[in-house]
């Protein structure tokens, strides 16, 4: 196998086309660099410089290596800077798994403060529920989470990234949309109900059946994705309860809602990390984004 310093010493020669001036920038004398090429050539197995007493010239072999060396060396070279910024965590790649509904809330601004402040880490981003989120920390397949609680703290670091009020989604031509002021809850228990599922969409299930005396019997649709919700409003199929962050969706046909009584941001969307990640970029990009809240570094 061929050295560096071969490669170096083939570079040198086939830049100047002389080996006195070759071995003059590399710092040595004519003789080990001619035997450092004679190595080369036996190495790769074919001759990549023409040479006699007047002239140095490539060979087609030597002009198609000399495309090659030059990027190996450019790779050796920078190779070791590489490492020095993964290991700092300015470098590298970072997965981030994130609900579909925060793609339509906070992830945008978010990952535009992360390329800003970590602009050389690559970012991957996967959709994907809370539950496989939390599967996917663990089997290392992803960095970050933007989840919904609740977590194994023993597990995960977790904060909150962003809250937000829960509203009912009702169609456009519903009795309900021409409400002055915010709906009583009351005032939704026996109307036909687009709801979460309790299994792909159990955070939010859990929070309405906490804050909304909703009646299951009522219950015509079971979904888990916030966006199918609305689009089933809009059809006309019932009324949804839905993050503030739906309203940004733009899907004619609904009207929003506020419900009396209900706490003011009940919605939580939380950053979740493994304690134990392996990779630096994590440490850098929970620097980057700060809690909800807390101005930027």
């Amino acid at each position: 196998m061929f050295s560096f310093d071969q490669l170096r010493g083939f570079v040198a020669v086939a830049e100047e086309l002389h080996f006195g001036r070759a071995a003059e920038r590399l710092s040595m004398t004519q003789p080990p660099l001619s035997r450092q090429i004679q190595k080369l050539e036996r190495t790769v197995g074919v001759q990549l410089l023409e040479r006699d007493r007047r002239r140095v010239s490539l060979t087609a072999a030597g002009e198609a290596f000399l495309i090659e060396a030059r990027r190996l060396l450019t790779l050796a070279e920078s190779a070791p800077d590489h490492a020095r910024r993964i290991s700092a965590g300015s470098s590298g790649t970072l997965r981030i798994g994130f609900t579909a509904a925060s793609s339509y809330g906070p992830l945008g601004g978010l990952l535009n403060r992360l390329e800003e402040v970590l602009p050389e880490i690559n970012i991957e981003l996967f959709e994907m529920v809370t539950r496989e989120q939390v599967a996917a920390l663990l089997n290392e397949e992803v960095d970050l989470g933007l989840a919904r609680p609740p977590f194994d703290t023993e597990l995960f670091g977790s904060r909150v990234q962003h809250r937000e009020r829960m509203l009912v989604a009702v169609p456009e031509g519903h009795p309900l949309a021409r409400h002055a002021g915010p709906v009583a809850a009351e005032e939704l228990v026996d109307v036909p109900l687009i709801m979460h599922s309790p299994t792909r969409a159990r955070y939010f299930y859990d929070l309405v059946v906490r804050l909304v005396p909703i009646s299951h019997q009522n219950v015509v649709h079971t979904v888990s994705q916030v966006l199918t919700m609305v689009w089933l409003v809009a059809a006309g199929r019932g009324v949804a309860f839905v993050p503030r962050s739906a309203t940004g969706l733009g899907i004619d046909g609904v009207v929003y809602l506020e419900i009396a009584d209900l706490p003011e941001d009940p919605v939580e969307l939380h950053l979740l990390w493994l304690r134990e990640s392996r990779n630096p970029a994590v440490r850098r990009a929970l620097e980057a984004w700060p809690p909800e809240g807390a101005a930027l570094p």
